[in-house]
């Protein structure tokens, strides 16, 4: 039998800044593809054709207000918010702890204050859509993805580095 290997602890820094104890909680960038569905001449049935990625956004919650949040917002800097996301996760059949590490670059597109209440929880919401994304796990480079240096590395291997000499980049 085997477990899973569970979060137990994470922590969110922004600009260099430690947020420990201030992220109620995030959700990690999901990665997708934008698929266009083909069917051609002599086609049984249609095949998605890879059309590239789609929008990488990092969601996250403070547990209350976070000023520097607010430093760099509205700026036309693609990437002047640099977040990294620590995370152990941990199997209970073992006890084997994994570190996994997310950085990421890109700006705020949305920063929510949330509901305002005397003695409550005030929890807000930040959207930080990406124009970089590098995820690590144990150490291993897993995904890295540069979207203004048309740069798509999965597991070493650049997908996107043929398409690069292609065009002349």
């Amino acid at each position: 039998m085997a477990l899973p290997k569970k979060l137990k602890h994470f922590n969110l820094f922004g600009n260099g800044n430690n947020w420990q104890g201030e992220i109620a909680s995030l959700t990690i960038p999901e990665l997708a593809r934008q698929m266009e569905e083909y069917r051609g001449g002599g086609m049984n049935a249609p095949v998605d054709i890879d059309m590239g990625m789609q929008k990488l956004e990092f969601q996250w919650t403070p547990a209350g207000l976070i000023p520097e949040v607010f430093e760099n917002f509205g700026t036309s800097q693609a990437d002047a918010e640099l977040l990294r996301f620590a995370g152990s996760y941990q199997r209970d059949d073992t006890a084997e702890t994994v570190p996994v590490e997310i950085v990421a670059r890109g700006r705020h597109s949305t920063i929510g204050m949330g509901d305002a209440e005397s003695g409550g929880n005030n929890t807000g919401s930040v959207t930080t859509t990406l124009s970089y994304y590098k995820l690590t796990i144990a150490g291993e480079d897993v995904v890295e993805i540069d979207v203004p240096g048309m740069i798509e590395k999965v597991r070493g291997v650049d997908r996107l580095e043929e398409h690069r000499q292609n065009i002349g980049l």
